[in-house]
């Protein structure tokens, strides 16, 4: 236990100032474009729209309203049920130029919201192309600052991470946790050093130059992917794309998940794609933070003198990384106490999601069962 508590110590510490100083090094879209930013690039937003009834009318009318005039508006209905198409129509009366692509079967070999945003890339005629999902709500200025920033800075690709609501203390505290998770292992600051491995994607805005796009392959390379953000942003990279994640602070917004269920089966989709279907990763991980995280706490019962002095040093840590981390994405100070607890959380979702889909060999989205052999052969 000694050992432990020393080594975990150290752990923390160091990713403290690592976390700390690459969190820091990530822009705001708000501060890296002038308020009165130009460029005549042609921009074409896609948007995948599959049963989205809820949030599709506000979504979708913030990018009306958006102050870029070169701009093509592309909604890719996908097979929807519910009053999608009818939503659809009727914004389209109001807004002629709006352009609607309505799709009713679904080929073999694609996940439909990948599918969907292919034949939106098809149709679109923009030199960039801003791939966004139907419950974003952006501020007028958001298109023209992305595109100037690109522009000014020589970038093929912008991710722009927008601030996520969630309701309730729990889901919060969570979505803390999980961007610091997120941040420690994808380290997404690092993404815009053409010399790094390290690739980034948001689906919320993956704003891509054409030639980029077209050059990596489309969507058609990642067809059947569940992590499609990322592996678009890793595709861009891969073929010799730049590309840089900023924050979206005060320009764009969306509800991640509306209850601790939808949470946890919303999900159940992605994680295990997002580890690469490694179930070594999907067991190690989880297990890595309950040892950072989760055991300084634990050990506080079972250790006595300097090495308890230490576990509790090295939950003070703990919390100190979360906050960190956390407080620059709307979690408040009161939430920092339930982070130990949404570890446990993180651990069962993750856990939850690999055993699904290994038990029903597949996963199901949006209605479309997909087999696990099928996903897995897609390698990005």
């Amino acid at each position: 236990m000694q050992w432990l508590a020393i080594i975990t110590g150290t752990v923390l510490a160091i990713s403290l100032v690592a976390l700390g100083r690459g969190n820091r090094a990530i822009r705001f879209l708000a501060d890296v474009t002038a308020p009165e930013a130009r460029t005549d690039a042609t921009v074409s937003v896609i948007v995948a729209a599959r049963n989205e009834a809820e949030t599709i009318a506000p979504a979708l009318r913030s990018l009306l309203a958006q102050e870029y005039p070169a701009l093509e508006i592309i909604v890719v209905n996908d097979r929807s049920t519910d009053a999608t198409g009818s939503i659809l129509a009727q914004i389209q009366r109001e807004h002629p130029t709006l352009k609607v692509v309505t799709i009713t079967t679904l080929p073999p070999g694609w996940l439909g919201k990948n599918h969907a945003h292919w034949v939106g890339a098809q149709a679109a005629q923009g030199d960039f192309l801003l791939f966004t999902d139907a419950d974003i709500v952006m501020h007028p200025s958001v298109v023209r600052r992305a595109v100037a920033f690109a522009v000014t800075e020589g970038l093929d690709h912008v991710a722009v991470g927008p601030d996520v609501q969630m309701p309730g203390v729990w889901l919060t505290a969570f979505f803390g946790t999980f961007t610091m998770c997120f941040s420690m292992f994808v380290r997404p600051w690092r993404a815009r050093d053409p010399k790094s491995r390290v690739f980034v994607g948001i689906g919320a805005f993956n704003l891509v130059r054409r030639v980029a796009y077209d050059r990596a392959g489309t969507h058609a390379v990642i067809c059947l992917r569940p992590d499609d953000d990322m592996k678009l942003g890793k595709i861009i990279k891969c073929s010799g794309g730049r590309q840089e994640l900023v924050a979206g602070r005060g320009l764009l917004a969306v509800t991640w998940y509306r209850s601790l269920w939808e949470l946890i089966k919303g999900l159940e989709k992605n994680v295990f794609a997002g580890m690469d279907y490694s179930l070594t990763l999907a067991i190690a991980g989880p297990l890595t933070l309950f040892v950072l995280f989760g055991w300084p706490w634990v050990a506080l019962l079972l250790t006595t003198g300097w090495v308890w002095q230490l576990n509790l040093l090295n939950g003070l840590l703990g919390l100190a990384l979360y906050a960190d981390n956390s407080l620059r994405h709307g979690v408040k100070w009161w939430h920092v106490p339930l982070f130990p607890a949404t570890i446990g959380l993180f651990a069962f979702i993750v856990w939850n999601a690999t055993l699904r889909t290994l038990i029903t060999g597949g996963i199901t989205w949006r209605g479309t069962y997909y087999p696990l052999a099928d996903l897995k052969a897609n390698r990005v």
